[in-house]
This record gives C-alpha cells, sequence and structure tokens, in this order.
C-alpha cells in the first residue's frame, strides 16, 4: 500500500466520490478507512471508532463475518464468474434462488432475478411492473406512484421516483409519468398533522386522489420503502402500508417494497413487509444480501405475478432485460453464505433491542440539547436526529452544523452518517449493549462541542 502521505495527498485528484461535489474533497478531505473488524473502522492515521452507518445500511454482520470471506474465496477457486443469460446457469445461483424463496415465503415472494445492486433492483422492478400489463392485455398501464421524501437509487428510473430533489433536479428531464405523494412524516407534511394515525389516514386519501386524477389504468406500481430510509428514517404508522395495499389490490395496480436496506432484519422484523404484514408483488434487495461484501442484489416476485409471465405463450413474457453480474456465482455463494450466518444469529432480536436502547438514547438527547428537533425511530437499527436552528420554528439549521457533529462525533469514537438536516444512525446488527452507548457517549460529546 501507498504511504499515508500519498494517500492523503492523492484522494481528490484522480477519483470522483459519490454523493457529493468533486471540489468537496479538496476542500474538506475525507476519512481515509483502512481497516475494519468486528463493528469498528480504522482510519489510515490508526483511529478506531464504532461504526454507527454500518457501511451504507448494508454491513449487518460487521467486518468480521468470517464464512461469508470464506465462501467468497472458495468459490473464486471453484468458479470465479459465468453469465446466467439463457442457456447458462451455475449452482450456486440456482441453491440461493430456493433459499431465498423459501425466507420470503412468509411475504408470497417466491422467484427470484438476480442484479448487482439496489439501483439494478429498482430498475429490474419498474420494468417487470410495465412488462406484467403489457403481458395482462393493458399496455397503457405505464405510471408509477411513489412517495416524496423516498429514496430509490440513482438510476434513470429510480431518480424518478425517488422523493428528494437532491436526486433528481441536476439530472431532469426524469422519466415522465412518475407521480408523488405526500410521506407519512409527521414531523413536516403539507397537513401540518402531528398524530401518525390521522397522518396515514391523509396519505392515503391523497394518494386514492391522485389515482382518480390520473386514472387507475394508467398506473403500473406504486413504489415505496417499508420505512423510508435515506429521506431522513421515517417510520410510518402501522396502518400506512397496509393501506397502500388494498388500494394497489382495489385498482390493479402492483406494489413494489423498496427493500434493499429493510430486508434481513434491520426493522426487527426479517422483512419490512412483514414488520407491517404486507405481500407486495416486487420486493427489491441488495446491500445485506451479501453483508456488503460483494455488490450482489434480487428481485424477489410474488407467484401471481410469476404465474402471468410463466403462463404466457404469446411471446410477450420474454424478459429482455438483466445485468453482466446477474447471478454472479461468487455473489450468490457470499449471498447463501451470509444469510445461513443471518437466520443463525437470528439477527432481528439484537436489531430491535439495541435499536430500542439508541431510541431512549436519542430521547435524552433531545431532552438535553434544543437543536435537535425531531427524533425518528422505534422499529430495529434504524434512527434518525433532525437538526433546527429554532423548535418552534423548525428552521433549518446552518448548513455547516450537520457536518460539524459528523466530525465531533468521529472524533468522540463513532461514525454517524449526515443527511441535509439529518444524522443517521444505522450500525451493524450484532451491535453490543456496550457499542451502543459508545455511539450515543459520542453524539453527546458532539452535541456539546457544537
Amino acid at each position: 500500500m501507498k504511504d499515508a502521505n500519498f494517500l492523503k495527498a492523492h484522494n481528490a485528484r484522480s477519483l470522483w466520490h459519490p454523493m457529493t461535489a468533486p471540489a468537496d474533497s479538496h476542500k474538506s478531505p475525507p476519512v481515509i478507512v483502512t481497516a475494519a473488524s468486528g463493528v469498528r473502522i480504522r482510519d489510515i492515521d490508526g483511529h478506531e471508532v464504532v461504526d454507527a452507518v454500518g457501511g451504507l445500511w448494508n454491513v449487518n454482520l460487521g467486518y468480521s463475518c468470517q464464512p461469508v470471506k470464506d465462501a467468497i474465496a472458495a468459490q473464486l477457486e471453484a468458479l470465479p464468474y459465468y453469465s446466467i443469460f439463457r442457456g447458462t446457469s451455475n449452482d450456486k445461483v440456482i441453491e440461493l434462488a430456493e433459499e431465498l424463496r423459501t425466507f420470503f415465503e412468509p411475504d408470497g415472494l417466491t422467484r427470484a432475478f438476480f442484479t448487482s445492486g439496489g439501483s439494478d433492483s429498482v430498475e429490474t422492478a419498474l420494468r417487470l411492473a410495465r412488462q406484467y400489463h403489457k403481458i395482462k392485455g393493458e399496455p397503457g398501464r405505464v405510471k408509477y406512484l411513489s412517495l416524496k421524501k423516498g429514496y430509490h437509487g440513482t438510476h434513470m428510473g429510480g431518480a424518478s421516483v425517488n422523493g428528494n430533489a437532491n436526486f433528481r433536479t441536476a439530472y431532469e428531464p426524469l422519466l415522465p409519468g412518475c407521480f408523488h405523494i405526500p410521506a407519512p412524516y409527521t414531523y413536516r407534511n403539507p397537513f401540518n398533522e402531528d398524530d401518525p394515525a390521522r397522518l396515514a389516514q391523509l396519505c392515503l386519501q391523497a394518494l386514492e386522489d391522485e389515482i382518480a386524477f390520473q386514472g387507475a389504468g394508467t398506473i403500473a406500481a406504486f413504489i415505496m420503502e417499508p420505512i423510508l430510509g435515506a429521506g431522513g428514517v421515517i417510520p410510518p404508522h402501522e396502518s400506512f402500508m397496509p393501506g397502500v395495499e388494498k388500494l394497489c389490490r382495489k385498482h390493479g395496480i402492483l406494489l413494489i417494497a423498496d427493500e434493499v436496506i429493510t430486508a434481513f432484519g434491520r426493522t426487527g422484523a426479517w422483512t419490512g413487509s412483514r414488520l407491517w404484514g404486507v405481500k407486495p408483488d416486487f420486493a427489491c434487495t441488495a446491500k445485506a444480501i451479501t453483508n456488503g461484501y460483494f455488490p450482489f442484489g434480487a428481485v424477489m416476485i410474488a407467484e401471481g405475478v410469476a404465474q402471468v409471465f410463466e403462463a404466457d405463450e404469446t411471446g410477450k413474457a420474454a424478459i429482455g432485460h438483466g445485468y453482466t453480474y446477474s447471478g454472479h456465482p461468487v455473489g450468490a455463494a457470499a449471498a447463501l453464505a451470509c444469510l445461513a450466518e443471518t437466520k443463525r444469529l437470528n439477527v432481528p432480536v439484537n436489531a430491535a433491542a439495541r435499536g430500542a436502547q439508541l431510541w431512549e438514547g436519542l430521547k435524552a438527547l433531545q431532552a438535553k440539547y434544543p437543536v435537535i428537533g425531531d427524533i425518528r425511530g422505534g422499529h430495529g437499527l434504524m434512527l434518525a436526529i433532525e437538526m433546527v436552528a429554532d423548535r418552534a420554528t423548525k428552521a433549518a439549521p446552518p448548513k455547516a452544523l450537520p457536518g460539524q457533529v459528523q466530525a465531533a462525533a468521529y472524533k468522540a469514537g463513532a461514525m454517524i452518517r449526515v443527511s441535509g438536516p439529518n444524522i443517521i444512525l444505522s450500525p451493524p446488527l450484532i451491535l453490543t449493549p456496550a457499542d451502543a452507548d459508545i455511539i450515543l457517549s459520542a453524539l453527546d460529546m458532539a452535541l456539546a462541542a457544537v
């Protein structure tokens, strides 16, 4: 490895980082992470902290999950790559599809279409939703509905259904036919409603109104995260997603659950859809499917949707879509090992317990620091702090403040994530009580420092 001075001097010379302006890496050099173990990461200067980000919502089992590492190494020796496009397959991808069928059976999902990651999974589900309606003889169903504040990756389709301007404005015009309804976000919403149950009903009314306005026969699918993640960790009232499902069924609209973050135990349930008792038509997965150790994803498909494709005799069901790395044997091997370890550890139990610990800690911090306008959580290891300049007006904080809190927290022992005015916590699901205390202590020290 090049020495530390070389790496620090050259980080921004030839490299553009995602999700930031190229100049930012010159003005504020990023942390250079060089090692990790358990739930801790270590930077180039030897500073070690608890990773309260979990990589990027994906390292559920931490950085020392040997079964996944061993599976990757063994598969690289046996079969490092082969395509599963028409005419060929591989052993690991077949085994994985069967395991996922069993895992997702309570969600009504029985087929897998493999991808390279979350954005690919969203793109796949959006495409297959349109194709489904064409097979059914309703080619006019081409529109998509989604939530404001929702996040669905960065491909053109995903950006088009995204509900955050940050991921849209610079790339417009986007895909036509994408429409958004208010999110059940109690702290900020156009109805000025802070009762979660009432707000859920108002948002459902807005959805039904939009369906009527657009015409149900023009809408292919509604896509949503069971708990909104990158938009600021926004858990809906328990009635909301079942209400969405009911409206979709009533109007013949497919329901796509974006489970890229919420699948595999993060919410304290095995899937976000299962948390709310919903059976979607598609579920988009990635991230924790390989513990972040290999780029891999899957779209899980409901039995009823699968039957429409598999029973077709017209040729309309031929899927003209896929990725070079769909069903990559190394990724499939990693996912098999990861799924086995995820189930063995029964991670939703610890996610729920540590999530409750952090949730109580955030409540105490909110009582202590006026800069905390809102806290969100209560469903596993997905939590957020929203900072404000003034609680009474909910005015946004100074733009530099979240970054200052992040830097101070890192110095105090925890890596946290900043998104706009929000501090987001999504640590590994193997977090211990002591690890959670370190995160809370680091946040306390950081907030006191700024």
